[in-house]
């Protein structure tokens, strides 16, 4: 058997780097040669790279300037026709297969790093104030392409929670996504079959397929705040609760219960105070908290609660 570039691969590394910026959750990006957003992304060389973390780290401080801290792996992405962000030159177009990581960082203030709100690119997936006003015409969107198909619509009430007899699953971005690109409804999916669209879905569109890499990571991120204390990879060395609160809901994108969420977070004894006080908050000075020293990655560390306001 050959080599991968013997067969046609060539294999890429794609960063989902995600911060705090501003109360809202931005994912860093990188402009493409069309205009859109891409999330970093660099070939990965056998010859040259020990590892895959190793060169993903290399190439984003390279094109942003931008130092990677926590990192994990997410997917691989190798479908056939899928684009390449940067394809390989000359009459050679070997098939793209790429490597997607998720990374979370506290420091976001880089000159050079450019930072998109991950809501404005999924806006039908901020229902911090109630359903987004977006979500009614597209609905009427998905429902018109659905045409009475059962399997569809039942599809399409699932994701979306269109019926009381039905939760928002806030972890299941990919779908929802995954759901408005086979309707053609993602701008991508004219794009890829070389049409103009006849609707078009809300939110950023992006380079290659890095829309759904980056479903994929908010997803992932979305699902393990209930098990795992990742939230606080985006947090200063101190913080309120508030901001804490804050955070949680710039990440899934819902509205929690202020008194449920505090209980809750002292539960899970993660956290502190440190008997300073706070004035960044404009009003009332508010207690200050540190995470307990300690490896948040065992079993023992638990993740925060997340309860939604009813």
């Amino acid at each position: 058997m050959g080599s991968p570039a013997e067969q046609g691969v060539r294999i890429g590394l794609s960063a989902v780097v995600i911060a705090l910026r501003d109360r809202k959750a931005c994912v860093l990006t990188t402009p493409a040669e069309d205009g859109d957003a891409a999330l970093p992304f660099g070939p990965f060389d056998p010859a040259r790279d020990r590892t895959f973390e190793r060169a993903l780290r290399d190439f984003v401080t390279a094109q942003t300037g931008f130092r990677l801290g926590f990192v994990e792996q997410l997917y691989t992405f190798g479908d056939l026709g899928r684009a390449s962000p940067r394809a390989t030159p000359g009459p050679e177009r070997r098939r793209e297969v790429s490597v997607g990581y998720l990374a979370l960082t506290a420091d976001a203030a880089q000159a050079e790093a450019r930072w998109t709100p991950v809501l404005d690119i999924f806006p039908w997936e901020d229902r911090r104030d109630g359903p987004p006003a977006c979500l009614a015409p597209l609905i009427d969107d998905l429902t018109a392409w659905a045409a009475g198909d059962p399997r569809r619509l039942a599809r399409i009430e699932t994701l979306f929670a269109t019926t009381p007899a039905h939760r928002w699953n806030e972890g299941r971005v990919l779908d929802r996504y995954e759901l408005l690109y086979e309707a053609g409804l993602a701008a991508e999916a004219a794009r890829d079959q070389d049409r103009s669209p006849l609707r078009t879905a809300p939110g950023r569109a992006m380079a290659s397929d890095h829309r759904r890499i980056l479903a994929t990571g908010l997803g992932r991120l979305r699902s393990k705040l209930k098990y795992r204390p990742v939230l606080f990879d985006l947090m200063p060395a101190t913080f309120t609760l508030s901001e804490l609160q804050i955070a949680a809901e710039a990440v899934t994108g819902l509205s929690l219960h202020k008194q449920n969420f505090r209980r809750g977070v002292e539960r899970t004894g993660l956290v502190e105070p440190t008997g300073r006080l706070s004035a960044a908050t404009g009003g009332r000075p508010a207690e200050l908290f540190r995470v307990i020293d300690g490896d948040l990655t065992t079993g023992e560390a638990l993740g925060l609660p997340l309860p939604a306001q009813r």
